[in-house]
C-alpha cells in the first residue's frame, strides 16, 4: 500500500475548512507526514488484502483532537508537546488510533447501507422534518412540548436508522420500544389537548419534585401534599406514587374510568388510549430485548432487522402525519408548499417500500413459521 500524502497548501486548505487553528499548521503537517509513514509501514507489514484509500480527513482530526486533548486536559504547553519524545508519542497514538479505529474497525454486517433507498429516503425524510421543527418559534408552552416531542421522535427513528446500519438490529428494536412510548403519549396528547396538555405539565412538575430536582424544600412539600390530595381523590395508594407521576395524566381523558377502560401503566394505559394496543406483543418482545433477557443474545438477526424495519416505518407513517398537521398551521405558506412537494414526491416511495417489506415479512417469517 502506498500513500499519496497532500502537499502543504491541500493540507492547508483542509485545515481551514475543518476550522483548525492555521496557526499549528506546520507543526500538524509534520506529525501528518510522520502518521502516513507509519500507517504505510504498518499496512504493508500486515495480512490484510484490501485497505481503504487514506482518509486524510479522518487522520487530521484524529491529530488536532489529540494535540488539544493534551493541550487543555493535561496542561501541557506546545512547546512541550513538540518536544521529541512528546512528538513521537503523539505520532504513534494517532497513526494507531487512525489503523485501528478506521482500518481495523468492527462492524457485525448490516442488511442494508446507507445508500439504499429503504435508508437513504427515510434519512432525507427526517432530516428534512428535523430542520423545519429547529427553524420553528413556539408561541406558546403547548407548541414547545409538541416541538420537542416531534424532535426527539425523529431524532431517535435517525439512532435506530445508524444502529441496523452498524449491524446492531436488537438494540435498534430496543431503540423503537421507547420511540414507540414517545408517539404514544403524543398521540393522547393531541387527541384530547384541552383536557390532557394542562395535566401532562401539572405530571412534570410532579416528576421533578419525585427526582428532586425542585430547589426550594418549601415548594416540594406543597406539590407533594396537592399530588397526594389528588391520588385520594381516585382512591390510590402512596405505593401508586410513581405510576400515577408517569400516567395520572390519562384521567383527563373524559368518561374513563381505572381498571374499567385504562390502568395506570403504558400497556393498558397510554397506548391503549392511543388507539394502538395491536402493538402490545412487539413492545412486550422489545421489553424483553430491553431488559437483557436471553432473547437479546440468543436471536435471529435477520428476522429483528425487518421487524424493526417493519415498526420504524410504521411509526414514521404516524408521526409524520402529526408533523404534517402541526407544521401546516404553524408556519408561512412557501413553506408549508415546500413540505407539501417534498411530501408528494417521498411518502409514497417510503410506502411503496413499506410494502415490499411486509410482503417479503409476511412470505418469510411469518408464514414460514405455520
Amino acid at each position: 500500500m502506498k500513500i499519496e500524502q497532500l502537499d502543504k497548501e491541500q493540507f492547508n486548505q483542509l485545515l481551514k475548512y475543518l476550522s483548525i487553528n492555521i496557526e499549528d499548521a506546520d507543526f500538524f503537517y509534520e506529525v501528518y507526514q510522520t502518521c502516513c509513514d507509519g500507517i504505510e509501514e504498518v499496512s504493508n507489514m500486515s495480512n490484510i488484502d484490501k485497505f481503504k484509500p487514506l482518509n486524510h480527513i479522518n487522520l487530521i482530526l484524529y491529530i488536532a483532537n489529540e494535540f488539544y486533548y493534551n493541550l487543555n486536559l493535561k496542561n501541557k504547553t506546545k512547546e512541550e508537546l513538540k518536544e521529541e519524545e512528546e512528538f513521537d508519542k503523539l505520532c504513534s497514538i494517532c497513526a494507531d488510533k487512525y489503523f485501528t479505529n478506521e482500518e481495523l474497525n468492527y462492524t457485525s454486517g448490516s442488511y442494508l447501507n446507507k445508500f439504499n433507498p429503504p435508508i437513504s429516503t427515510l434519512e432525507l425524510y427526517s432530516n428534512f422534518v428535523l430542520r423545519s421543527l429547529m427553524a420553528y418559534q413556539p408561541q406558546d408552552q403547548v407548541g414547545k412540548l409538541i416541538q420537542d416531542m416531534l424532535d426527539k421522535g425523529f431524532k431517535m427513528m435517525k439512532c435506530i436508522v445508524n444502529l441496523l446500519l452498524e449491524g446492531f438490529e436488537t438494540e435498534a428494536f430496543s431503540t423503537w420500544r421507547t420511540l414507540h412510548e414517545n408517539e404514544c403519549i403524543l398521540i393522547c396528547l393531541l387527541k384530547y389537548p384541552d383536557k390532557l396538555f394542562p395535566l401532562y405539565f401539572k405530571h412534570i412538575t410532579y416528576a421533578l419534585a419525585y427526582r428532586g430536582q425542585i430547589p426550594s424544600v418549601e415548594e416540594t412539600d406543597k406539590i407533594f401534599a396537592t399530588m397526594k390530595e389528588e391520588m385520594r381523590s381516585y382512591e390510590l395508594k402512596s405505593k401508586d406514587m410513581k405510576k400515577y407521576i408517569e400516567y395520572g395524566f390519562l384521567f383527563g381523558i373524559p368518561n374513563i374510568k381505572l381498571n374499567e377502560d385504562f390502568k395506570l401503566n403504558f400497556r393498558d394505559g397510554v397506548e391503549k388510549m392511543a388507539g394502538l394496543s395491536e402493538y402490545n406483543k412487539v413492545y412486550e418482545m422489545a421489553s424483553e430485548i430491553a431488559h437483557s433477557s436471553p432473547l437479546l443474545l440468543y436471536s435471529r438477526r435477520e428476522y429483528f432487522f425487518n421487524l424493526t424495519i417493519l415498526n420504524l416505518y410504521e411509526t414514521f407513517f404516524r408521526l409524520e402525519n402529526l408533523f404534517a398537521n402541526f407544521y401546516k398551521v404553524n408556519t408561512k405558506k412557501d413553506l408549508a408548499d415546500q413540505y407539501d412537494q417534498l411530501r408528494s414526491l417521498y411518502l409514497s416511495q417510503l410506502q411503496e417500500i413499506y410494502k415490499v417489506f411486509k410482503d417479503n415479512f409476511i412470505k418469510n417469517f411469518i408464514n414460514n413459521s405455520k
